[in-house]
């Protein structure tokens, strides 16, 4: 039963966000039909990010979890994520009318992902790390999608990232509702405002939310503008632009599957804050990296995305278990939903402001600002193993 409920909430996951990324897998063909302003262009993908923020603290002040199947949320969830994506297709592209539906998106996964978490945690016993790992693996799967899907199906356009990820998110309702929650399964208690001030008051949780931070810095903004950095990079090289971005992005993002995978079971063996800086400091490195091999082979650069996104992925899971052990027990929940809301929102920061960047610097230096948040996670992960409370992580292992 185990095995078949995860295989099931992975595979709803992987399904259900692939919505997610449709905006961004979307842009190089609207680019092509439409003279978006920049603004429009960021909002394609910070627009879920922004709704998915709003759905999150929505969803945990209503009790929202407390009040309905955890299945059956999840799968409505899934239902209104996927006809926002397809009406989507119907719109102008870059108009209020589809960031409107983005947005919409974004809130209607916030029923989706964390949901899907928890599915997936209540069947953890001495694998939480591992199991959150999963599910992350799911999310980057999900997220890597779209990029694929004007290959298999180019026949729409640039409609046809929406209208495919659109059936996939209505094919995951159906398919949660076969899955099981697990024996620890517990109904979440409404959010409590107080655990603003304790995530601040505490120096340990204070610690992991700033990795947790740092590490958002970076990833949505890579994953959102990377399609982009290699139709330029592709251009700077006089190579026929063709399907090939689309499948190395789609590739590059799908790599972090493995990686969440893997960190998630070697943080449970050597210790949450040693992983996250690891993947951290690799990470920041690649987002430097990229710029200094512009002018590189295509092989090299493709090998050091891939790098990138096996590390950029790979620390997420942890930052969330980290929480779950220094939290208090009747705040996990309301500390857990912070944390993830907080994340989200400086994502809309990043996402928007990484072409204003371009702008300046042309898209060959596109990912360096983005070490500065790894630079910042490392530094908290490294103070908060220095303290006591680290013994509360990873079974001791810190």
């Amino acid at each position: 039963m185990k095995a078949r409920s995860l295989a099931l909430i992975a595979l709803a996951q992987v399904l259900a966000l692939s919505v997610w990324f449709a905006g961004a897998a979307a842009l190089p063909a609207i680019a092509r039909s439409a003279d978006l302003s920049a603004f429009a262009t960021a909002a394609l993908s910070s627009g879920v990010q922004l709704g998915f923020v709003a759905g999150a603290l929505a969803s945990a002040a209503l009790g929202l979890a407390d009040r309905l199947e955890v299945r059956h949320l999840f799968a409505s969830g899934a239902a209104v994520a996927g006809l926002a994506t397809g009406l989507a297709a119907l719109t102008e592209p870059g108009s209020a009318a589809m960031i409107a539906l983005r947005i919409l998106t974004g809130a209607a996964l916030a029923l989706v992902y964390p949901v899907g978490m928890k599915m997936a945690a209540s069947w953890a016993k001495g694998d939480a790390g591992l199991l959150v790992g999963l599910l992350v693996g799911a999310l980057t799967l999900g997220s890597a999608a779209p990029h694929l899907l004007p290959v298999l199906g180019p026949g729409f356009g640039w409609r046809t990232p929406f209208l495919g990820s659109a059936l996939l998110c209505l094919v995951a309702a159906g398919t949660i509702l076969a899955a099981q929650a697990g024996p620890a399964f517990a109904r979440a208690a409404r959010f409590d405002p107080s655990a603003i001030r304790l995530a601040i008051a505490r120096p340990a949780l204070r610690l992991a939310n700033l990795g947790y931070l740092g590490h958002m810095w970076e990833l949505y903004a890579f994953w959102a503008w990377l399609g982009a950095f290699l139709y330029a990079y592709a251009l700077h090289h006089g190579l026929p632009a063709g399907a090939w971005p689309g499948v190395l992005t789609f590739a590059v993002v799908a790599s972090g599957a493995a990686g969440a995978l893997g960190a998630g079971w070697l943080a449970d063996r050597v210790g949450r804050t040693v992983v996250t800086s690891a993947a951290m400091a690799v990470s920041g490195a690649c987002a430097i990296l990229t710029g200094l091999a512009w002018d590189a082979p295509l092989l090299v650069m493709a090998i050091l995305l891939v790098v990138y996104g096996i590390t950029v992925i790979a620390d997420s899971a942890q930052f969330s278990a980290a929480i779950a052990e220094l939290a208090p027990s009747d705040q996990a929940g309301s500390l857990l939903t912070l944390q993830t809301a907080a994340g989200f929102a400086l994502t809309v920061l990043t996402v928007q402001a990484l072409p204003l960047w371009v702008e300046v610097t042309g898209w060959r230096f596109a990912f360096a600002p983005l070490a500065l948040g790894p630079a910042v996670g490392i530094w908290a992960m490294l103070r908060l193993r220095a303290r006591p409370e680290a013994g509360q992580l990873a079974g001791g292992r810190g």
